[in-house]
């Protein structure tokens, strides 16, 4: 793809990227400038695009990213920390629960419900919860990339309404 074709794409593209923009913000504000940011990031990386690659879903990941990266900006400037506090010798409440009564109980239902999972569901999605990507799943089970997405996908759904209680 030419720069001329690559431009025109990517300007044909506006309004797509400004309902995902939206989409991902929820703020118009926000997902003008997220708009913004992509379109920049993307003309100033045009060498890396591969023309035998769907444009229109890596402009997409591109936006993803940046948003991504953003949050996690915000998250991190947002963290207070008490510079007259000792640090190493905190009390420290714990905020997971995992060693409340009450905590333990959830992650054993939590368990119990991963565990009831079939497993078509249950291999893929565990080892997605363990850090292997879609595609080394899909290598390992000897499965289509597709197959793997939908058995996650599926799994969630499922562990969604088994634990309807954990969501409130």
């Amino acid at each position: 793809m030419n720069t001329l074709q690559f431009q025109k794409t990517l300007l044909g593209m506006q309004d797509n990227l400004m309902n995902f923009a939206l989409m991902l913000t929820a703020n118009k504000d926000d997902a003008a400038d997220l708009l913004q940011d992509t379109t920049l990031k993307v003309l100033d990386n045009q060498e890396k695009y591969v023309d035998n690659v769907n444009f229109k879903g890596w402009v997409m990941t591109v936006m993803r990213n940046i948003f991504i990266n953003n949050y996690h900006k915000i998250v991190r400037t947002q963290s207070v920390i008490d510079q007259g506090a000792d640090i190493y010798n905190l009390e420290v409440m714990s905020e997971s629960g995992y060693d409340s009564p009450d905590g333990s109980y959830q992650l054993q239902e939590i368990n119990k419900a991963v565990e009831r999972l079939s497993d078509d569901l249950r291999v893929p999605f565990a080892l997605f919860v363990s850090g292997y990507r879609y595609h080394e799943i899909a290598d390992k089970l000897n499965l289509p990339l597709g197959t793997v997405k939908s058995r996650i996908f599926f799994a969630r759904q499922d562990l969604q309404k088994s634990l309807k209680a954990f969501h409130a």
